[in-house]
């Protein structure tokens, strides 16, 4: 594949969605693409804002809490493994409306509360208290809704 129509690829990609540096090097990985040449396709893409990394942050952080229902550190989690730099994803998480973080947590934890079975209410709180841990909430936030 030549350097024009990797950078083709990638710009019609970039401007159909939302990505980070990182997804775009890791494609031209699989594609074998010379690291000289991925230099400088990224360096356009910066350059002509077909990547920007604030605004990938931005909207991967709105997608995982309002549509999957991730919690911060599940999403701060995911950012890591992206590269994203935490001086980035930091601010933009904790501008995360806690109104609305909780009016996330709280069906999550009303759902689950009907499917999970435990000998007392200790067990079954638990059990609601891991189900939540493992969807990326904070301690203090699970405890504030159970109660």
């Amino acid at each position: 594949m030549t350097e024009e129509q990797v950078l083709n690829k990638l710009t019609t990609l970039c401007a159909r969605g939302e990505h980070c540096q990182q997804e775009m090097l890791d494609k031209m990985r699989r594609w074998e693409i010379d690291e000289s040449v991925q230099a400088r396709i990224m360096e356009y893409l910066l350059k002509e804002k077909f990547i920007d990394e604030e605004r990938y942050t931005r909207c991967f952080v709105e997608e995982k809490i309002k549509f999957n229902g991730w919690g911060r550190k599940k999403v701060e989690q995911a950012l890591y493994m992206k590269r994203i730099p935490s001086s980035i994803y930091n601010p933009i998480l904790d501008e995360v409306d806690e109104k609305n973080y909780e009016e996330i947590l709280r069906p999550l934890l009303e759902t689950k509360r009907k499917t999970v079975t435990g000998k007392s209410e200790y067990e079954i709180r638990g059990k609601l208290i891991r189900f939540a841990l493992s969807r990326g909430f904070e301690m203090d936030e699970i405890l504030k809704i159970l109660d």
